[in-house]
């Protein structure tokens, strides 16, 4: 299977301007002070930007997948670690699932 040119300078178009927003957008933040609510805004997104896809997924997933996010939730409130709530998350979800659910 061979790449279309067109195609290929458009994935890499595509990867540019991806990189320069990204790039831009620490450019002006280095120097331009944001106002502190800005800054608070920023600081706190991650975590409800977080529970409105897990809400989502939820709602449009079988009885296991609300058990799953019982151990899920349990150690993000322990451990305040989002990687690990999802590796004990993702880990309960096989388990169900291996026991037939």
């Amino acid at each position: 299977m061979t790449m279309r040119w067109d195609v290929t300078l458009a994935i890499l178009a595509m990867g540019l301007v991806t990189y320069f927003c990204r790039a831009g957008g620490y450019a002006v933040l280095r120097a331009v002070r944001t106002p502190p609510f800005l800054d608070a805004l920023l600081r706190n997104l991650p975590a409800p930007l977080f529970a409105a896809y897990v809400a989502l997924a939820l709602s449009r997933q079988d009885m296991a997948a609300a058990l799953a996010s019982i151990p899920c939730a349990a150690a993000h409130a322990r451990w305040s670690n989002f990687g690990l709530s999802i590796v004990i998350g993702v880990a309960a979800m096989a388990l169900l699932r291996w026991a037939g659910m």
